[in-house]
């Protein structure tokens, strides 16, 4: 196939890209996973897809940004509104207070994954997906119900 691309003029080097989102995919995995377990909104399909979109977008823009640091950057920017988009829908805010918020947190942050990722800064991507788990993991064990944080907070006209 890649022979019949060339004989268009196409280049069809496949590989760096299929290995930067087999990354992205793996990296956001974890998260999906520890969602998953703790039975949130979004979980162990969700994470990875948002990691290799996010990638994705990055990989694709490469061909029109072309090194353009500017051009990158409204790139990204794009990215992190969508992104921040979707993790905001799984927010939930009603009488007894608001929930999701670590979920859209780690969305963002998966989004960031991804990026870093189609950015080929491998190490930043390893060190958010490292944080990103071991947060929601260990800092579950912090967080009770009974915590005055989660309490619904009423306006000041109800008090």
């Amino acid at each position: 196939m890649s022979e019949w691309l060339l004989s268009f003029g196409i280049e069809f080097n496949f590989l760096p890209h299929l290995v930067a989102l087999l990354v992205a995919y793996l990296l956001a995995l974890p998260i999906g996973w520890d969602r998953e377990q703790n039975e949130r909104s979004a979980g162990l399909r969700t994470f990875p897809l948002v990691a290799i979109a996010a990638c994705g977008f990055i990989q694709a823009s490469e061909k029109i940004t072309l090194g353009n640091a500017e051009a990158t950057a409204r790139v990204l920017e794009g990215l992190i509104n969508g992104v921040g988009f979707i993790g905001g829908g799984a927010i939930l805010v009603g009488k007894m207070g608001t929930r999701g918020t670590a979920t859209a947190a780690s969305i963002w942050a998966t989004g960031a994954i991804g990026a870093a990722v189609g950015l080929g800064s491998y190490d930043t991507a390893i060190v958010l997906s490292v944080v990103t788990f071991a947060t929601l993991r260990v800092m579950t064990n912090f967080k009770s119900e009974g915590n005055p944080v989660n309490l619904p907070v009423k306006p000041p006209d109800q008090e």
